[in-house]
């Protein structure tokens, strides 16, 4: 199979509503998705690297300041920007992402967060997770960084990861190696009988995990989750390190 060919999402959820507290003051009058990391703002680093990738079509789901994300994104032309609005009330992840299926299709599609960038290694972590991907083992694939080596993660990691990729959760007082960088693959059947209303991916993720069909991959690079103003600056000086190199 060529790289023209190989299986890819045909759209991607792009987790954008968020009010970005954390980020503040910067987020005191922008959502923090156009908060400008290296001369672009974060939810077009994620964009572009959605396109680079072949993913035609992007739901991105819109809260805070919902008018001026919504104009921003929409001017672009790669991917197609379709908008999931929830300017009445911001349904978290879980609740968010069923929202949107209706946007999103009946095939596997990508789930990404608006703030999850990196630093890539050799080749592209998105087509490593298309590769990797086996609708009839997988529920959902997850890409996964090193938790010692990460930027803006100082936890104690969030998965363990058998010699199969199979997940399992961090046990209470347990130190694992791998964090979630918020980038998975979702096939729709992770969501059958899922309520509405507002609540967390790990709902889904748990039950999953129960049925020995969550998996994952390690990132190849450095991943950076810029959550707060301090780590936007630190993101920038790993950046401009790895442009030197």
């Amino acid at each position: 199979m060529t790289a023209s060919t190989r299986w890819r999402p045909g759209a991607a959820m792009v987790l954008a509503g968020g009010f970005g507290k954390r980020m503040m003051p910067l987020t005191k009058d922008i959502p923090k998705p156009m908060v400008v990391l290296k001369g672009r703002t974060l939810i077009d680093h994620v964009l572009d690297r959605i396109a680079a990738a072949g993913v035609e079509r992007a739901v991105v789901n819109v809260h805070y300041q919902a008018d001026k994300l919504e104009a921003h994104v929409k001017k672009r032309e790669r991917p197609k920007i379709v908008i999931s609005d929830e300017r009445q009330e911001l349904l978290d992840t879980g609740g968010g992402v069923v929202n949107a299926l209706p946007l999103l299709g009946r095939e596997p599609f990508l789930i990404h967060n608006s703030d999850s960038v990196w630093i890539e290694g050799v080749g592209s972590n998105l087509e490593r997770l298309f590769s990797v991907w086996d609708p009839d083992r997988m529920d959902s694939l997850m890409l996964l960084a090193s938790a010692a080596t990460s930027l803006g993660y100082d936890g104690s990691g969030d998965f363990a990861m058998d010699e199969h990729g199979r997940l399992s959760r961090r046990g209470e007082q347990q130190l694992v190696p791998f964090v979630f960088t918020g980038v998975s693959i979702a096939h729709p059947r992770l969501f059958e009988g899922a309520a509405e209303g507002v609540y967390s991916m790990n709902r889904l993720w748990d039950a999953a995990i129960d049925n020995g069909r969550l998996f994952g991959i390690r990132l190849d690079g450095l991943w950076m989750h810029v959550g707060t103003p301090e780590a936007l600056v630190e993101a920038e000086r790993w950046i401009e390190r790895e442009d030197v190199t």
